[in-house]
């Protein structure tokens, strides 16, 4: 594709569709994990790219970002933007109109869409493993990597194996004790989970991970808001009876120190992870935008935040009552995914399949563009019975009035509108 019909094809479809871009599919498999089968896919298609790539357990929203697997298509990871009969990449959009679809601001410091969100959805937990920051990534031409959890209701029908996550270390843990589970690596289990704790997933919650914290996802379909990147180092050498190869650990880290003890094991932020109230200073409960139950919808912060001051990206969830009507007016750009229910957003009718098989075209996922977020987009539920529920991810910056993280405190039910 030229690039003179790329332009044209962009600027056709952000005109029909009012500012709001049609997003296919985006499948990712992760040949380490095990599929925990709550994305909707068919279950025939769980292995589509082949056993030897593994299975699919991610979906990729709004993303501009590649996904780092060996063996990887040239488009992994990339969404498609669907349009009058014709695709192409969010990423190509971007780069032909970008001020209008993310914003000036954001498009003259990053000149890209830099974060992307998925559903991260696993049978088992994954292994004790941190992704890092922009000092570390940049040693080997990439960027770091903080993000953030929410585990939605509507797909968590059941825990699966292990709805626990491993957050950092146990205060008073020393770096020779780290040092010595990676001496054990090709000994079984090396036994970094004995220095770390467990916390308890509940659906309708989250949390806040940024880089260089050792975590051990549970086994919750997970939404992840994340920086635009894909770098991460396993530190757990098995799972589940699963070896975990080295080169999980390594991939990210300069050649010459792959077999560096001191070095992988000074990439982990020891203050942070040994933090005895780390759960309060990472921890997030829904908090509502305002008090809007009575005009038939509720909005709710589900992720929030800073990383070293300036917020990365942030998630809203909104509810609209069977038959009810709301009008979303941000300051940013987004991307967004139905969770439940049908209805309309913008003149986009929207919908939340029962079963998608891979390749097949979906109506519940959009990226509404700076332009119409910014005017205000009208969000109505055209069912007589059933909400209508949204979750939509922002970029930096565009939600200056988000709450801060306060942990355990003031706890409110996660149940939805």
């Amino acid at each position: 594709m030229n690039g003179r019909s790329t332009t044209q094809m962009t600027r056709n479809a952000i005109e029909a569709g009012e500012g709001i871009l049609r997003l296919a599919p985006n499948w990712v498999p992760r040949s380490f994990l095990m599929p925990g089968r709550r994305l909707k896919l068919d279950p025939s298609d769980y292995y589509a790219l082949g056993a030897d790539r593994g299975g699919i357990d991610e979906r990729w929203f709004a993303s501009t970002t590649a996904a780092m697997n060996e063996n990887r298509a040239a488009d992994e990871g990339l969404s498609y933007v669907v349009s009058d009969g014709g695709r192409f990449t969010l990423q190509d959009a971007i780069v032909e109109e970008g001020p209008r679809l993310i914003g000036e601001k954001m498009w003259d410091e990053f000149h890209r869409w830099p974060v992307y969100s998925k559903f991260f959805d696993n049978l088992g937990p994954i292994p004790h493993h941190l992704h890092h920051n922009d000092a570390q990534a940049k040693l080997v031409g990439q960027q770091g990597k903080p993000e953030a959890y929410y585990f939605p209701l509507q797909y968590n029908p059941v825990d699966n194996n292990f709805p626990h996550t491993y957050f950092g270390l146990e205060p008073g843990t020393t770096k020779a004790q780290v040092r010595r589970c990676l001496e054990r690596w090709n000994k079984g289990d090396n036994g970094i989970l004995d220095l770390s704790k467990a916390y308890r997933l509940r659906p309708g919650t989250g949390w806040l991970v940024p880089p260089c914290i050792l975590h051990a996802p549970g086994s919750l379909c997970t939404f992840e808001p994340q920086w635009g990147s894909d770098v991460f180092g396993m530190y757990q050498s098995m799972v589940e009876g699963r070896p975990i190869p080295w080169e999980l650990l390594v991939k990210d880290i300069p050649q010459e120190k792959h077999h560096d003890l001191d070095f992988l094991v000074s990439v982990i932020d020891w203050e942070a992870n040994t933090d005895p109230h780390f759960k309060d200073h990472h921890y997030l409960v829904p908090t509502p935008v305002a008090d809007t139950v009575s005009e038939g919808y509720l909005d709710k912060w589900v992720v929030y935040g800073n990383f070293n001051g300036r917020q990365l990206f942030s998630a809203k969830e909104l509810a609209v009552q069977p038959r009810a009507k709301c009008v979303l007016r941000e300051q940013g750009a987004f991307g967004l995914i139905v969770t439940q229910g049908e209805g309309r957003i913008g003149k986009m009718p929207v919908h939340c399949p029962t079963m998608i098989h891979y390749g097949e075209m979906t109506e519940d996922e959009l990226f509404v563009s700076y332009e119409a977020a910014t005017a205000g987009v009208p969000v109505e539920n055209t069912s007589k019975e059933e909400p209508l529920v949204v979750l939509r991810y922002f970029g930096p910056d565009a939600n200056p009035d988000a709450p801060k993280v306060r942990g355990c405190q003031e706890e409110e039910s996660p149940g939805s509108l």
